[in-house]
């Protein structure tokens, strides 16, 4: 496992108690693949916010909730995500958004509206910012932005 993608060491030990390794010879193994560098959960964090930002375009929310399901430690995953910063997720939402504008121009301006957010939601963007970002980019468009309160019920 540790010859492929990187690993957690909450996935690690998983692995070695699929395995049917005794406990504390598995303790023992993750302490010393920990002390030589082949376990780092911390530069495994930073890499993953990286990538996963960068290539998928996930904001600190869903990154974190990745993280956690990855066995990753609470303070770990915070210092990991609290490395992008509101201007460089705000940058990737509007990034997101002119990429899916292109294909919802024949929409209904509600709907277009709202697969617009959800996307940005699916991803783990504040409501906040996916609602404000989807309206800029619709007015800078020309296009029709629904009148009213934010979000529609």
């Amino acid at each position: 496992m540790l010859t492929g993608t990187p690993r957690t060491r909450a996935q690690l030990a998983d692995a070695l108690r699929r395995k049917e390794i005794p406990d504390d010879v598995a303790e023992r193994v993750l302490s010393r693949f920990t002390d030589v560098g082949l376990i780092d959960d911390e530069a495994f964090a930073q890499a993953w916010v990286r990538s996963r930002h960068a290539g998928r375009g996930l904001a600190r929310r869903a990154l974190a909730a990745e993280l956690r399901q990855r066995g990753v430690d609470h303070e770990t995953v915070s210092e990991a995500v609290e490395a992008l910063d509101g201007e460089q997720e705000e940058t990737r939402a509007r990034e997101l958004v002119e990429r899916k504008l292109r294909s919802t121009r024949n929409v209904e301006p509600v709907k277009r509206t709202r697969r617009l957010v959800g996307m940005l939601a699916r991803k783990g963007y504040p409501s906040g910012l996916a609602y404000r970002v989807v309206r800029e980019a619709l007015e800078a468009e020309g296009s029709e932005v629904p009148d009213g309160d934010w979000p529609p019920e």
